[in-house]
């Protein structure tokens, strides 16, 4: 038998490291942790990226990306949407929350979808494709002023 013929090769297994189980494993009393202080206790451990008191790297560091303050949110409504009501009927805001279609905020209306009949449609914007699939079923389009909100 040779070292080479050894199966698994020598140091492939290494022994557990069992701490605080009394002087004669070589890692009792202090259990590696050495004596007092705030890596001695438990629980005791600084979190991830702290340094110290100095500002952490992490919020040093430049922050990507443009994040603006006053954001416009809207709330989508597609012409498919719109298919549930009459001909001719004025859709306003004030319907579009009466029925559940949307909850809140400006809306704007999107082409997906196709009207089958003409309909009066007001609100805050309108895409290109919207306008012109409304405009062809014979409905108008009234976009309204964002800063005409009740006071």
């Amino acid at each position: 038998m040779k070292i080479s013929d050894l199966s698994p090769g020598l140091g492939a297994k290494k022994k557990e490291k069992r701490v605080g189980r009394g002087p004669g494993s070589g890692h009792g009393k202090t259990s590696t942790k050495g004596h007092k202080g705030q890596a001695a206790r438990s629980g005791g451990t600084k979190a991830p990226g702290f340094e110290g008191g100095q500002q952490p790297l992490i919020r040093r560091a430049p922050k990507r990306g443009f994040r603006p303050i006053a954001r416009k949110a809207f709330a989508i409504v597609n012409l498919k949407q719109l298919g549930r009501f009459e001909a001719n009927t004025l859709v306003n805001p004030k319907l579009l929350y009466e029925t559940g279609i949307v909850k809140k905020g400006q809306i704007k209306i999107l082409g997906n979808g196709s009207l089958a009949h003409p309909l009066i449609l007001c609100a805050h914007q309108f895409s290109k494709t919207a306008i012109e699939k409304i405009q062809s079923a014979g409905g108008s389009v009234e976009v309204i002023s964002a800063s005409l909100k009740k006071k």
